[in-house]
């Protein structure tokens, strides 16, 4: 029936678009999951021409293309509002203050802060992303939050207030 691909995709897009619609419920991801479905089949065109109903073939190529896009974690990501740290919003000046602070411990030890607190990674995350034992990690982490809170002495009230 069809023998190339242009002829095809024109006649097909608008259904696969309505399928995906009706899988996902978002007619922009609906777009995006019909283009790749598109593209699967231009690149296997050779083998998809030669099935016995192509329609059928192209909506279980969209069938797996969504399914492979929900595996994706990113798939339930959502976009949150603005973030904001209360204490820094009140006072940036702290914010200054504390990044000072860090920037006088060693690197390892700020390395070692920045990724626990700041990004928010386990000691084991941390253990392998910097390639030191767990151990090392938990001394250094309690040596550098000592050695901040020294550092830090005057303005602790205000910067450890919620």
């Amino acid at each position: 029936m069809w023998v190339d691909f242009d002829g095809f995709a024109l006649a097909a897009t608008a259904r696969l678009h309505s399928s995906a619609f009706q899988l996902c419920r978002d007619w922009h991801l609906a777009q995006d999951l019909t283009q790749t479905t598109l593209a699967k089949l231009f690149l296997s065109w050779e083998r998809a021409v030669d099935s016995d109903n192509l329609v059928a073939y192209a909506q279980k190529v969209l069938l797996r293309v969504y399914l492979d896009h929900r595996r994706r974690r990113s798939s339930t990501e959502s976009v949150p509002g603005e973030l904001r740290e209360a204490a820094y919003s009140v006072s940036p000046e702290l914010r200054v203050t504390l990044l000072d602070a860090l920037a006088r411990l060693p690197v390892r030890d700020r390395a070692i802060v920045m990724l626990r607190y700041f990004a928010d990674h386990s000691v084991e995350q941390v253990a392998q992303e910097l390639d030191v034992p767990i151990t090392v990690v938990k001394s250094q982490t309690r040596r550098s939050l000592v050695k901040l809170r020294q550092m830090l002495c005057a303005e602790r009230p205000a910067l450890f207030a919620a």
